[in-house]
């Protein structure tokens, strides 16, 4: 029986120093495993962040976590650096509040707005391309007053519309006698329209107030944008220019009148009773063309499904799911033709290795190119080479919450390569194209090969790190996953994969299981002392996620039956479901916080994870539970998730606390809508053999259920789901046979 140990954080990962993302040196050579003989963990001094104490330590002993913003290039902008303007000393971590802001996204182009429509300047609010700010005043005026600001929403992933209203007359009564409507588009347009309610003409001077700093999104989230910059006339507009570069504003109609020195553009209409006039802007980057979003073109590599049924919520859940991913859409500028998603806005408007994987897997319903554009853009980055972080795909630290240390994501990165090249597969990617990425999946393999050694576990990149229960659980799918792959290919290695997964599974199920009188519950990490950090998260929702393999088949998991089952209780119960969503930390546990990052805070992908894995392994109950209040959640957020929101529990008239901090959209969450609605349908392809088998959750928790315009071989398919939970296929490729 392991000792437990509450193990805060306290010493900073030398993966943010670039030094870790390798196995952590020892003097047995660069790649010895911590668990040496394979026995268990390794015994040896324990490490800071594993001592016994209190859930939290002070922040004075705390290591420094600059946040940091990554632009659509993947440049990621330290804001701390960046310094706050005079007055206002800066605070690493404090970070715009963005939960009321309405965003339109068509990568490279970017609007942040809030509800009232007029853009001041303030906060993140303008008109944004490739991380820096074009425009950040935009205020108008109708016959010298301001709008009364009537309604703002989303109209799709890049585009907001704001309706307002004015009285201008001194007639009696309430009713106004203008309408103003604003659609504000990620393209750099805005169009304002007036609509007269009045009874006779009106006459309408009409002025907009413009201004831009052009700062980086990285210093204006650290407080540290500048003044604004002097305008000039030109064309039929404003120009702002900078030792950075030059943006200009034009007007449609040509304003009446242009004052650079106050930023106007001013014109006066005249409206017939029930008559309308119009505006439209366009701000351009001098030398720019317009955006193209890649989501608007022939390279869009999603299909356009559908999804109808009995709940409400579902269509709009996986229309808005699909639009988000589009407006998340990059190009690599080196190979343009080569698509992936970025992270989230505004904060991670470029890639992040771990979690672009994982969106594109989670998106494989809507067809393999994502996948293919993803893994040939990461395979760019691996690290070849001799030496221990030989193999490996480089990705940034994350908070691992108030129990343990941050986490190296070029760890999971490396390990879902394979699993995301061999799903591809079977979910359509063609044979030359899985070829061509063959090799790069073969070092990830060889790079888990040389870390694990002669041991058993993978260890942490941080010397003296832990052994997470989460890595185990993706190392465990990618040696299962990735042996298929090398064998269908005819490569060597497999027998090896799977013969230490086999280990793997015997050692973690006598090591990381904490046995007590309600049945027990996985560790979250192994100390190299042999205790364990025994909190429960929803980082332990991986032990279920085990991978496709063919013939329709799920891989077996780290857990056995018995222990799948009390973790299905665990995850269900109401110390973890929140009635929203699966929390990051549970209730009961030390450190528990509701809008704590990993220390409370609900996380859509884990959650769908939990989900697609607990119906998967027949735990229909709970799959439904969380299932119900993630779609519930949703409907909250006008069905755009995002990455996060708090963990607090649920009441009957309440609704989901939102994150200031969190990303809207972002693409874990909206890939996450796809996973969570296609779990229900239970779609297990395997195009080499010609077959799909479906394995529907029989409880059918959202009633009747319909998916069209999936992608599977190919080509289109749709598939049906009753309320009896029997489902049918509807529309698939030529050849393709339900499997058994």
């Amino acid at each position: 029986m392991h000792q437990p140990i509450h193990a805060p954080r306290g010493v900073t990962d030398p993966a943010a120093t670039g030094r870790g993302n390798g196995s952590r040196p020892s003097p047995a050579g660069p790649a010895a495993p911590v668990g040496g003989s394979g026995q268990g963990p390794g015994r040896g001094s324990v490490p800071p962040w594993a001592r016994p104490g209190p859930p939290s330590i002070p922040s004075s002993a705390r290591p420094v976590r600059e946040p940091t913003v990554t632009g659509p290039t993947g440049a990621r902008v330290h804001l701390a650096a960046r310094g706050a303007p005079p007055g206002r000393p800066h605070r690493p971590g404090d970070l715009p509040p963005t939960h009321r802001t309405l965003v339109g996204v068509a990568l490279p182009g970017l609007v942040i707005s809030t509800e009232h429509a007029q853009l001041n300047g303030l906060g993140l609010e303008g008109f944004y391309r490739a991380g820096r700010r074009l425009l950040s005043r935009c205020r108008l005026r109708v016959a010298g007053r301001e709008p009364l600001p009537s309604s703002a929403r989303t109209a799709g992933a890049d585009r907001t519309c704001f309706v307002a209203t004015l009285r201008t007359s001194s007639a009696p009564g309430p009713d106004p006698d203008v309408v103003i409507e604003r659609t504000r588009h990620a393209d750099g347009t805005e169009r304002i329209t007036l609509r007269s309610c009045a009874s006779a003409p009106l006459r309408l001077p009409v002025e907009v107030a413009l201004g831009t700093d052009l700062a980086d999104l990285g210093a204006i989230a650290a407080g540290g944008a500048g003044p604004e910059l002097p305008a000039t006339v030109h064309d039929s507009g404003l120009r702002w220019s900078s030792a950075g570069g030059s943006v200009s504003v034009t007007a449609t109609p040509p304003p009446a009148e242009a004052l650079a020195s106050a930023g106007l553009l001013r014109w006066e209409f005249v409206l017939p009773p029930g008559g309308s006039a119009g505006v439209e802007l366009r701000v351009r980057a001098d030398g720019a063309g317009p955006v193209r979003a890649v989501g608007r073109t022939a390279a869009d590599p999603l299909a356009s499904a559908y999804a109808t049924g009995d709940d409400p919520v579902v269509p709009a859940l996986l229309r808005t799911g699909v639009q988000d991913l589009r407006a998340l859409l990059l190009r690599d500028p080196a190979h343009p033709a080569d698509i992936h998603t970025a992270a989230g806005i505004p904060w991670r408007c470029g890639p992040v290795p771990a979690e672009a994987l994982a969106a594109a897997r989670m998106a494989l319903p809507l067809g393999t190119r994502l996948a293919a554009g993803t893994l040939r853009v990461l395979a760019r980055t691996q690290r070849l080479g001799p030496g221990p972080g030989a193999g490996m795909i480089p990705g940034p630290v994350r908070d691992a919450g108030p129990h343990l240390p941050p986490g190296c994501t070029g760890t999971e990165a490396t390990l879902l390569f394979p699993v995301l090249l061999a799903e591809a597969r079977r979910w359509g990617l063609g044979t030359p194209e899985t070829q061509e990425l063959l090799p790069v999946a073969e070092r990830c393999l060889t790079w888990l090969r040389t870390t694990v050694g002669n041991g058993t576990y993978v260890p942490d990149p941080q010397p003296h790190g832990p052994i997470r229960c989460e890595t185990q659980a993706h190392a465990h799918r990618a040696a299962l996953l990735g042996a298929e792959l090398l064998d269908d290919f005819d490569r060597p290695g497999g027998d090896w994969l799977r013969q230490w997964a086999q280990r793997l599974r015997t050692a973690f199920r006598r090591d990381f299981w904490i046995d007590d009188p309600a049945g027990g519950r996985p560790a979250a990490a192994l100390t190299p002392d042999g205790g364990v950090v025994p909190h429960l998260g929803a980082a332990a929702a991986h032990l279920l996620d085990t991978g496709l393999l063919g013939g329709g088949t799920v891989a077996p998991g780290l857990l056995d039956p018995a222990r799948t089952g009390r973790l299905a209780r665990l995850l269900g119960s109401p110390a973890m479901d929140s009635g929203w969503g699966l929390r990051s930390l549970a209730a009961t546990e030390a450190g528990y916080t509701p809008f704590g990052h990993r220390a409370g805070a609900v996380h859509v992908r884990d959650t769908a994870i939990a989900v697609a894995g607990l119906a998967a392994a027949g735990h229909d109950k709970e799959a439904g539970a969380l299932l119900r209040g993630v779609l519930d959640a949703a409907g909250a957020f006008a069905h755009r998730l995002p990455d996060m929101y708090a963990g607090e529990q649920r009441a009957d008239a309440g609704a989901p606390l939102p994150h200031p901090a969190a990303c809207r959209p972002a693409a874990t969450a909206a890939a996450a809508g796809v996973l969570l609605l296609t779990t229900l349908a239970g779609i297990r392809p395997d195009t080499p053999a010609g077959t799909v088998t479906l394995r529907p959750v029989r409880s059918a928790p959202l009633g009747q259920l319909a998916l069209t315009g999936l992608r599977v071989a190919g080509k289109p398919f749709s598939v049906r789901v009753g309320r009896l939970g029997l489902a049918m296929v509807e529309e698939a490729a030529d050849g393709l046979q339900l499997g058994v």
